[in-house]
């Protein structure tokens, strides 16, 4: 494995069979990449973060998050392809689903307003929901993811 510096941290050139375009983001949990295979195309691939290795409840729910994924509707959420170890970190592949951030969105657009609003708005329980029956519990909630 070879990783490359971006940004003041590592970047992984490679996961798994996947080739690493840039990162996505970064969190409490991980970083988040975008990454590209000749199988799935492109793909969100979610690292656990180094600090959280050790941490066996991080652990465990980083890979229940990934089992429990497989139970949510379709439309909810990203579907998950699979999981792999980096070294000793776990990761999390799913589909990538391209857009801006409601965060960018409303920088450039301003607010939403009238039933775009409201479309949004029932969107976004409609997933909660699904994810919370599901058994997940959504850590990183915000505009800018």
């Amino acid at each position: 494995m070879t990783w490359s510096r971006i940004a003041g941290g590592n970047m992984p050139d490679q996961i798994g069979e996947f080739r690493v375009v840039r990162q996505l983001g970064a969190g409490g949990q991980g970083a988040v990449y975008l990454a590209e295979s000749p199988t799935y195309g492109r793909v969100a691939i979610k690292v656990l973060h180094p600090s959280a290795v050790a941490d066996p409840d991080a652990r465990r729910r980083f890979l229940r998050e990934a089992q429990v994924a497989a139970s949510v509707a379709p439309f909810c959420t990203a579907r998950v392809i699979g999981t792999g170890m980096l070294g000793d970190q776990p990761y999390i592949v799913s589909e990538y689903v391209p857009g801006p951030s409601l965060l960018t969105m409303v920088r450039e657009d301003g607010p939403r307003t009238g039933g775009g609003l409201q479309r949004l708005a029932i969107s976004t329980l409609t997933a909660l929901a699904s994810i919370h029956r599901a058994g997940i519990v959504h850590r990183d909630f915000k505009p800018g993811n």
